[in-house]
């Protein structure tokens, strides 16, 4: 999809600045939405987990895992019951209006990584992490960031199945199995949960490292100066 880019005067230095509308309302409306679902359903999880902390026989039975109570939503496993499942339809309902908006409208050629996109990783890896020289940017996002958000699109629909596989596993039995049976599901779900936090730590500190216009673009859906070339 096409970037619009508009040409604004900084009141400060008296001269024109450039900016690029990155995000329309949908993304961003989905973007917060989604993130308050995620935490809440991760803290409810957590105090659900809580009441039975392990996976199955091949994985120790009693107390895998002290989670303490204060890092965790709902009070007991009923409430926490009530937290998840209420969240759960606000995380599914913004992920499939962000879905079907980003695929009728094309906007998904911005963050969907693509094979072209293997090469860049490494050099945006040693920019990161090794303080390397910093590749030129291209696009909205770089080869990284478009792996780590098609990522989270992978994993978000993950923790979908694998939720509804330990919610319902009589009625959706065949996803269960499909799974490895109850108790491996429900250890899925839980790993999958901890790979969508460390997304979320992950993408914190690349909006650091990008900057402050660039948490100001997830807000107003106008980037100034971006860094890659914008019609």
């Amino acid at each position: 999809m096409a970037t619009r880019t508009i040409a604004i005067e900084d009141p400060k230095a008296g001269e024109l600045t450039k900016a690029v509308y990155e995000h329309p309302f949908i993304v961003r409306f989905c973007h917060w939405v989604n993130a308050v679902a995620l935490f809440v359903m991760a803290g409810s999880g957590l105090q659900i987990f809580r009441a039975f902390p392990s996976f199955g026989a091949k994985i120790p039975q009693k107390d895998l895992i002290h989670w303490p109570k204060a890092y965790a939503l709902g009070g007991w496993l009923a409430g926490g019951l009530q937290w998840h499942l209420t969240f759960m339809w606000i995380y599914i309902g913004s992920g499939l209006l962000y879905l079907g908006y980003e695929v009728l409208s094309g906007n998904y050629d911005q963050i969907l990584f693509v094979p072209r996109d293997i090469s860049g990783i490494w050099p945006m890896f040693r920019h990161y992490f090794l303080f390397g020289p910093k590749p030129p940017a291209r696009e909205a996002y770089n080869p990284l960031q478009k792996f780590a958000y098609t990522s989270a699109i992978v994993l978000g629909a993950l923790s979908v199945l694998t939720g509804f596989a330990i919610w319902k596993p009589v009625q959706l039995s065949w996803l269960a199995w499909i799974l490895g049976g109850f108790h491996l599901a429900r250890l899925w779900h839980f790993i999958v949960m901890w790979m969508l936090l460390a997304f979320v730590f992950g993408h914190l500190v690349m909006v650091i490292l990008h900057g402050w216009n660039n948490f100001v673009s997830m807000l107003t859906g106008w980037k100034k100066n971006p860094d890659y070339p914008a019609n």
